[in-house]
């Protein structure tokens, strides 16, 4: 679960999808790649939008665009965009789908006013109450290896933030040097310009530039 997905949320999903899968032992005698399980990565994203379209929910898979032909494997992407879910609140449990009635739960799971409904979306989605037994029964072991999983989260997360405002500070920077240098030669350009007699009126329709922003410029020099 994400709270506030950041800009780099589709590639850490990528990342992590791609660590579970490959983090599977298929060396040694007897085993081959169909030895492989599935992994499925399910991630719910709660605060901020990720996708600019209006569906919670997405599915995804390597596949060719073009040709429209997929690989076929054993790895997939579900996102869960909670904020979306404004529809869900005036829509009946019984007429939600089985993804709709999931997503109610984690969004409004700990929501009070929403007990009532609650109690009808696990009516109607058996899988959901069997879940909520299964976390109550989660081992020590499991608890522990979701613990590291977490630290290393944190880390690989925070150190990616500080890389991302360190690289936007230097984009930045290089664009107000650009900025600057554009503004440096306009100026030279058309001070050469005045010096050789042309007017203002001249040099903005060479330049397209307005001849009161030229004149702004030369008097803030």
């Amino acid at each position: 679960m994400s709270m506030n997905p950041d800009r780099f949320e589709p590639v850490r999903l990528e990342y992590y999808n791609s660590k579970m899968f490959s983090g599977q032992n298929i060396r040694g005698s007897g085993k081959a790649y169909r030895d492989l399980k599935a992994a499925y990565q399910i991630a719910f994203l709660v605060n901020r939008r990720c996708f600019k379209d209006k569906t919670f929910l997405h599915k995804f898979e390597y596949y060719d665009p073009a040709a429209g032909i997929t690989l076929g494997g054993r790895t997939r992407i579900i996102t869960v965009e909670l904020s979306k879910l404004q529809a869900l609140e005036n829509k009946a449990a019984a007429e939600m789908t089985s993804a709709e009635r999931w997503a109610y739960y984690f969004r409004y799971l700990t929501d009070k006013d929403k007990r009532d409904k609650m109690n009808e979306v696990l009516k109607h989605e058996e899988g959901i109450a069997m879940a909520s037994q299964v976390l109550i029964k989660i081992s020590r072991d499991e608890i522990e290896r979701a613990r590291l999983l977490s630290e290393y989260k944190y880390e690989v997360d925070t150190q990616s933030k500080v890389v991302d405002a360190k690289r936007e500070g230097r984009r930045k920077g290089r664009r107000e040097g650009r900025q600057k240098g554009r503004r440096e030669t306009i100026l030279e350009n058309t001070r050469n310009a005045l010096q050789m007699g042309l007017s203002m009126r001249q040099i903005e329709q060479i330049t397209g530039i307005p001849a009161d922003k030229l004149l702004k410029l030369l008097n803030e020099r």
